[in-house]
């Protein structure tokens, strides 16, 4: 089997090492001419992503980066600290939370992808594809063609993959601004290894500290969404629009904010329809082509490094394209979808009368379900779906 993987970001790039685990020939073809797309966002990885990258051998090239979270604290609007508890499977090492920019996670996946001898050509960029009987042919900007027996879109929320075969599925607006920015000279309040989580009156806010003692923070903000196009704002600006909603607290929020020295993200949350179609032929999407969630939950590279063991081992242990795409699908979409849901309802929460949603969903252990499905050495017909 050969199988082309259109993206090289999180999920393609996690798709290919489990391809390529598995035995099976992959080549990766991503738009951007480098792995630097967005690399001034950070993320976190959550227990469950970080034991789907143990299972494609790739726990060291990530925690060669970023810096781990083992405890989550909540405060209320005053700044008082309503709960301080454990985060994820905090007790393991190699599967705590890990916060790091979604940058440096891009280069990691692809240098580990480049070591284990894995083709990946940048600057291919997908404008067509031929889906027949027997092969899956892409056509790239540049004229050059490559075809293979199946193909994986995982190239993101505004997937060309998804655009082909489905042009009416369109991300939503799921009724927030997220705003992203890092603080080095105001120190953050709160123990090391620690995410703070604040339940602001207009605004959800996060920050983290690294050992580095910088601040990585994030904020999220109801309103309408940023227009389409539109050229990034300069961060003095974005700055000013923040403030005014996190100065109605008492939280070190604002202060945050006010001393941030680089630049301020924006980026609206965005959210994919229930029951978009996930593959028709010999072409699937994975990641958040399929699933995009708003980032409430902290959940999307987490999803896409699950999606990346599931889709390998159906490809290694099924004999058709169409029998391992339809067990990769039950398997993964009642997972994907709650978490679409659970995020939503996050976002949109802060715009109810009643005040802001919880900013995160209590930390959960480990999902027996899950870890039969990401497990190797099972084969997927001997795991039974997980309910989400």
């Amino acid at each position: 089997m050969r199988v082309l993987v259109i993206g090289g970001g999180i999920a393609g790039t996690a798709t290919a090492l489990g391809l390529h685990k598995a035995g099976i020939d992959v080549t990766v073809f991503e738009a951007h001419p480098d792995t630097a797309e967005d690399i001034g966002a950070f993320l976190t990885l959550a227990s469950n992503g970080m034991r789907a990258l143990a299972e494609l051998g790739a726990t060291h090239a990530v925690t060669a980066v970023g810096f781990p979270l083992t405890s989550l604290r909540l405060l209320d609007s005053r700044g008082t600290e309503v709960a301080h508890q454990p985060l994820g499977e905090a007790g393991d090492p190699a599967l705590r939370y890990r916060c790091l920019r979604r940058g440096e996670l891009n280069a990691a996946l692809q240098g580990e992808a480049a070591r284990r001898g894995i083709r990946l050509r940048h600057g291919a960029r997908l404008v067509s594809l031929a889906d027949g009987p027997d092969a899956v042919t892409a056509r790239f900007a540049d004229g050059t063609t490559a075809t293979g027996d199946v193909l994986v879109g995982a190239d993101g929320l505004n997937s060309t993959v998804r655009g082909l075969l489905r042009p009416g599925v369109r991300p939503g607006y799921a009724g927030q601004r997220v705003y992203y920015g890092y603080t080095r000279t105001a120190p953050a309040p709160g123990p090391e290894g620690a995410i703070t989580m604040v339940r602001g009156s207009a605004t959800a806010f996060g920050y983290a500290v690294s050992p580095a003692g910088e601040t990585y923070w994030f904020a999220r903000a109801g309103g309408d969404p940023l227009p389409a196009g539109a050229p990034a704002a300069p961060a003095a600006e974005l700055r000013a629009h923040l403030l005014p909603l996190l100065r109605e607290d008492a939280t070190p929020a604002a202060g945050l904010v006010e001393a941030a020295d680089g630049a301020v993200m924006v980026t609206n949350a965005t959210e994919l329809p229930l029951g978009t179609a996930w593959h028709t032929g010999r072409v699937l999407l994975a990641g958040d082509a399929a699933h995009a969630a708003s980032p409430a939950t902290g959940q999307g590279a987490s999803m896409a490094l699950e999606d990346a063991v599931v889709l390998a081992k159906a490809l290694r242990d099924l004999p058709a394209p169409g029998t391992a795409f339809t067990a990769y699908e039950r398997h993964r979409r009642p997972r994907a979808e709650h978490n679409i849901t659970v995020s939503g309802g996050l976002s949109r929460g802060t715009r109810t009368p009643s005040g802001p949603a919880p900013v995160t969903a209590r930390p959960a252990g480990p999902d027996e379900g899950l870890l039969r499905q990401l497990a190797w050495d099972t084969p997927l017909s001997a795991v039974p779906p997980a309910p989400h």
